[in-house]
């Protein structure tokens, strides 16, 4: 009742107008940190925190991982904003793209900026405080490498998606080392694992918008080559995975029953990869993604059984 008075004098339609461009705006900056990126992020961090957390159950640190988690996400949603302000003219050319925030002009880019850093900072700072400085340390580094290695070679090489498979695996070295305080063969398991996994699920996109990538300049795919280049690019990572799939048996970390699991859905994804790689069409693609945005849940679920 208290709140009334305050709205003597504006007509009703003006109130709404005005709290539904709060909203959009609001939504708008909530779009700019990349959430369903962020899903995965957050999933493949805390699947590497309780693989690397040396304690049973019944002591599991899940405080530590809340932190390890929140940090990370914080980290990531200002690479994701910042990725999104260096590129907004190239994002403003592609249909893909051409709606986000700051390519669209709904944000503008200074707020941008402002928003990217204060969320990169503050992340960093928190992991190093609530975490582990290696942490941080680690997100740091994915940071620097996503945004000045990977963003500015997307439009000058198509090995830029061999660049960016480096800091896009980071998520779990971060959670891992935020358990352990260290990072040995499980971490680098988990790492290989991640690694591998982006190459076809890159592929797919990448297929499904070659014709974007190039008008926006971006050359993800090689001129003239670009079939036979996303076939090794989907196919020889997908059958690595199948590879690594054995490692976690061979070096004692798993069971027969999990490395069994994990071997078959490498296998299926390897079988639509190689699908995407023959068919090279749109509707083997979209397969292939769909496949991909499965497969590593699933597999990051029976890394984190092996451990209990």
């Amino acid at each position: 009742m208290a709140s009334e008075p305050l709205l003597t004098g504006y007509p009703l339609a003006v109130v709404q107008r005005g709290e539904s461009a709060r909203s959009s705006v609001l939504f708008d900056y909530w779009i700019l940190t990349k959430p369903e990126i962020n899903f995965l992020i957050g999933l493949a961090a805390s699947a590497a925190f309780c693989v690397g957390c040396g304690e049973p159950l019944a002591r599991f640190p899940w405080a530590l991982l809340v932190h390890a988690l929140l940090g990370t996400v914080i980290v990531a949603s200002g690479a994701a904003t910042l990725n999104q302000l260096i590129e907004r003219q190239f994002d403003a050319q592609m249909r893909r793209t051409a709606r986000r925030p700051i390519a669209a002009g709904r944000i503008k880019p200074v707020h941008a900026l402002v928003f990217g850093a204060m969320l990169s900072i503050v992340g960093s700072i928190y992991l190093a405080l609530a975490v582990r400085p290696a942490a941080s340390l680690v997100a740091v580094l994915t940071l620097a490498c996503y945004l000045f290695l990977y963003t500015p070679l997307k439009r000058r090489t198509p090995l830029c998606t061999l660049v960016g498979a480096v800091p896009g695996a980071m998520p779990v070295l971060i959670g891992y080392v935020a358990a352990a305080g260290k990072l040995d063969s499980p971490a680098w398991i988990l790492y290989a694992i991640l690694f591998l996994w982006q190459f076809p699920h890159f592929m797919a996109i990448a297929w499904m918008y070659r014709e974007d990538y190039a008008r926006a300049g971006y050359e993800i795919l090689p001129v003239g080559h670009n079939a036979q280049f996303m076939g090794w690019q989907c196919v020889l990572p997908a059958f690595a995975l199948a590879c690594v799939a054995v490692a976690p048996l061979v070096l004692r970390h798993a069971s027969a029953a999990v490395t069994v699991g994990t071997l078959l859905l490498s296998l299926s994804f390897f079988y639509f990869a190689a699908r995407l790689a023959v068919a090279r069409s749109n509707v083997a693609a979209r397969r292939l993604l769909l496949v991909s945005v499965l497969y590593l849940p699933s597999v990051l679920v029976l890394e984190v059984l092996a451990r209990f």
